[in-house]
């Protein structure tokens, strides 16, 4: 049996190109929200993107700051250093008051000290031997001491002890008396001779003395094995 289709061509057309709008505005809505929703989700990723960069910025910024803030206190630190170093060079490492009291001490009342003298020398020079190197050395420093400059670094001082006693035997005494004293060392008595003096001019009458003068070290520093010297 065959079937007879009554609808014209021009309905039949019309009604398929209805379906085939219909279908294509569905899937132009679902574009459209797609992109819509898209467009949300990439508007919250750029977003949070963006903080992140200003954050980023900040912190770069607060390093920079902190990176700087680094830079100057390691200058002054390096400024303290070269000043804590240059101090303890020329640090003397003695107490002179503490020195004067324990010689004050030492000498009694029967010597009067005329003068009293601290020489700086470095140890280099007692290690020093008569070669050509040592007397060149040795020249060195006193073209150093004869010009008035500072020596720096590690020092012994010197002790040169000008007097007059009552009695010869008084200097022998006080050169006793320093040896066993822990503030000094290498005692040396570089001469004691007999003067005469007048208590004032007036008098007639003199007093025999004994006049001396004693060289020592102060006994602030050690020597290693090695043989070098520190205080």
């Amino acid at each position: 049996m065959k079937e007879i289709d009554f609808l014209p061509d021009w309905y039949t057309s019309g009604k398929r190109r209805r379906v085939n709008y219909r279908t294509q505005y569905i899937l132009l809505g679902l574009v459209i929200g797609g992109m819509v929703v898209w467009n949300f989700i990439a508007g919250g990723i750029i977003s949070k993107v963006t903080a992140e960069i200003s954050k980023s910025e900040a912190e770069m910024v607060q390093a920079e700051k902190l990176s700087q803030e680094y830079d100057r206190l390691s200058n002054e630190l390096m400024q303290l250093n070269d000043k804590a170093k240059v101090i303890k060079e020329i640090d003397s490492r003695i107490n002179v008051s503490d020195v004067l009291g324990e010689m004050s001490y030492l000498v009694g009342e029967q010597i009067v000290l005329n003068e009293v003298e601290f020489e700086a020398e470095p140890f280099a020079e007692q290690q020093m031997g008569k070669n050509r190197q040592g007397v060149a050395a040795r020249k060195a420093f006193a073209a150093l001491r004869g010009k008035g400059m500072l020596l720096l670094g590690n020092v012994r001082f010197k002790v040169l002890i000008k007097g007059i006693a009552s009695q010869a035997g008084d200097v022998a005494s006080l050169i006793c008396r320093l040896e066993e004293s822990p503030y000094f060392c290498q005692v040396i008595p570089s001469f004691s001779k007999n003067k005469e003096i007048k208590p004032s001019q007036n008098q007639k009458q003199s007093y025999e003395v004994s006049e001396f003068e004693i060289i020592c070290y102060l006994a602030n520093y050690k020597v290693d094995k090695n043989c070098a010297v520190g205080q």
